[in-house]
């Protein structure tokens, strides 16, 4: 009851948030704007408003999960309410469960009232949604779980602008992470290889998560696929939470 009741104060804030509403608009306009690109490619024009309308899901529940998640603990910190909080009889790991929880609530709420604006859209437009679309959004509210812990970690640990950075460059990067093992001959050997290849191994593999391309194209995903990809993002969010609340344990406040 106690990590609940700490989520269900996180989503009221969250919800009051006037960031959350900013991007919630860039991402309908991105979503209703896509029909302007699909006019270029005759015939495709559906296609391209789905995979269009996907990464917008994914991009702005993304910025969603940067820009609220990691003032998290930073703004509690900041108001000095985390001194009500904390003298409670409330351990430190349920708060940032409590916290966690309620972005999680938050970006599942902004992931199903953009995936229903795509669908009536799509549907409007004369095309047609699969069961591959739908476990697209899935996977794409699995990663945003997985960038929300990281959020949740770095409002542990750093100020909001580097958290936010960390979090970006992370995203960025956890989708082009071949690029770290894909090298040219010539760093066959080297130190940089071996860091590149621990780089790799450590961040995130987001590009688990993006079935945009079969979704668009209504090609179908084996769910045994599905259900890896899940399971993969469960246990390193688990992971990064359980180092979230380590972080706390031992922040002096």
């Amino acid at each position: 009851m106690r990590v609940l009741a700490v989520a269900q104060n996180t989503f009221r804030e969250a919800v009051r948030d006037k960031v959350l509403y900013v991007l919630l608009f860039f991402a309908a306009s991105t979503v209703l704007g896509s029909k302007a690109l699909g006019w270029i490619s005759i015939g495709q024009d559906i296609k391209i408003v789905k995979d269009i309308s996907l990464a917008a899901v994914s991009i702005f529940g993304v910025l969603i999960a940067i820009f609220v998640g990691t003032n998290l603990i930073y703004k509690e910190i900041d108001k000095r309410t985390i001194y009500t909080i904390i003298c409670r009889p409330m351990a430190r790991y349920e708060f940032i469960l409590g916290k966690y929880l309620g972005m999680a609530f938050l970006l599942g709420v902004v992931t199903v009232v953009m995936t229903a604006v795509t669908a009536v859209y799509v549907l409007s437009l004369g095309g047609t949604l699969d069961l591959t679309f739908f476990l697209a959004v899935v996977l794409i509210y699995w990663e945003l779980l997985l960038i929300t812990a990281l959020a949740v970690l770095l409002s542990s640990l750093t100020s909001p602008i580097l958290g936010a950075l960390i979090v970006f460059s992370t995203f960025i990067v956890g989708h082009a992470t071949g690029i770290l093992i894909d090298l040219p001959e010539h760093f066959d050997g080297t130190v940089a290889e071996k860091a590149l290849a621990l780089v790799y191994y450590v961040l995130p593999n987001l590009s688990n998560f993006n079935i945009r391309a079969e979704a668009a194209n209504g090609v179908p995903v084996a769910p045994a696929y599905v259900l890896w990809a899940i399971t993969y993002g469960t246990v390193y969010t688990a992971i990064l939470l359980v180092l979230a609340s380590l972080a706390f344990e031992d922040k002096d406040v």
